[in-house]
């Protein structure tokens, strides 16, 4: 179906580049941390550190494991994460990074943990030695 019968004029040459540039770069960061825009800590403050996955507290089923996933960013370079759990009995060393954002995944064992309230806080440090502040969830084993 042709943009003409969908009512849609696509200008050509290079205002159609243009628009097409722009809409692909958006198209581009969606459904991911963007550490680029109004969100990134100025130089000289520690990591923002987001937990994306669960997007809030939640509730899961005891069995298989549940991923906790996020990411940090800061400008003058991730130094470290720290991950700290409270409940359950998963716990992770910390994870030495490598450059201005790192992705994590945290694999939590829910296996036997019915009834638990597990919190998992995350944050991390930059290359200057600045603390960022901490993310958090909890997550209810039923």
């Amino acid at each position: 179906m042709s943009s003409a019968r969908l009512g849609l004029r696509i200008p050509t040459g290079r205002a159609g580049l243009v628009l097409l540039t722009a809409v692909l770069a958006g198209c581009a960061t969606r459904g991911r941390p963007d550490f680029t825009g109004p969100g990134l800590p100025p130089p000289g403050v520690g990591p923002q550190t987001i937990i994306t996955v669960p997007g809030q507290d939640t509730t899961v089923t005891a069995g298989p494991g549940y991923f906790v996933v996020g990411s940090a960013g800061d400008p003058d370079g991730i130094d470290t994460l720290y991950f700290e759990t409270q409940g359950g009995v998963s716990t992770f060393p910390p994870l030495i990074g490598g450059g201005d954002t790192v992705h994590f995944g945290l694999p939590l064992t829910t296996n036997g943990q019915s009834g638990q309230v597990i919190t998992v806080r995350v944050f991390g440090t930059d290359r200057l030695g600045n603390r960022g502040d901490t993310a958090e969830r909890r997550i209810t084993v039923q």
